[in-house]
């Protein structure tokens, strides 16, 4: 079984959940599902099992919800292998996000280095024009009101790693600037 026997499946039947239809499209399909998945997931030093648990998560995402994500499939815009192909990698993608590993953020600094713990150390005068707003807002939500990222992440509608990644820029743009200021590094 191939491509040339994916394409001659009737999708009517298949999305009617046919049972003789789904084995030969799962026949069809898994050696092509298989090989997108093994490619996405090839720099990622993943076990066999990981490959197989994102082949098996591209069938479950194709019948779930009464073959909702199959049935999206216009034949006009791609060929079903095409389709397939874009829908095992997104489901490869999903599954690294899913395992990515929680890490330390980079950016952990002690806030004394920000002069926002002691009352009696000036406050951090950020010159204006070196961050964004969005960088200035999320520095304030960390430091001043003291959030944490998801809530933060909550509060903006956007991802956590964005915050993360957002307060690492910032503070990577004030090291930068206060070295230029200063630099012997005297402090």
């Amino acid at each position: 079984m191939g491509v040339a026997e994916l394409n001659q499946i009737d999708l009517q039947a298949l999305a009617r959940g046919d049972k003789r239809t789904w084995d030969a499209f799962v026949a069809a399909a898994a050696p092509l599902i298989n090989a997108v998945v093994r490619r996405t997931l090839s720099s990622y030093r993943l076990g066999e099992d990981d490959v197989m648990d994102a082949a098996h998560d591209v069938f479950v995402r194709l019948c779930a919800q009464d073959f909702r994500l199959l049935r999206t499939y216009d034949p006009a815009r791609a060929g079903l292998p095409t389709w397939l192909a874009v829908v095992s990698r997104s489901c490869a993608i999903d599954l690294l996000r899913r395992r990515r590993q929680a890490t330390e953020p980079i950016d952990d600094v002690p806030e004394a280095f920000l002069g926002v713990e002691d009352r009696h150390v000036e406050k951090l005068r950020i010159p204006e024009g070196l961050l964004t707003a969005r960088q200035i807002l999320i520095l304030r939500y960390l430091y001043n009101e003291e959030r944490d990222v998801i809530e933060i992440a909550q509060l903006l509608s956007v991802d956590a790693q964005t915050i993360r990644s957002t307060h690492h820029k910032a503070l990577l743009r004030l090291r930068a600037h206060f070295r230029e200021e200063d630099p012997a590094g005297g402090g």
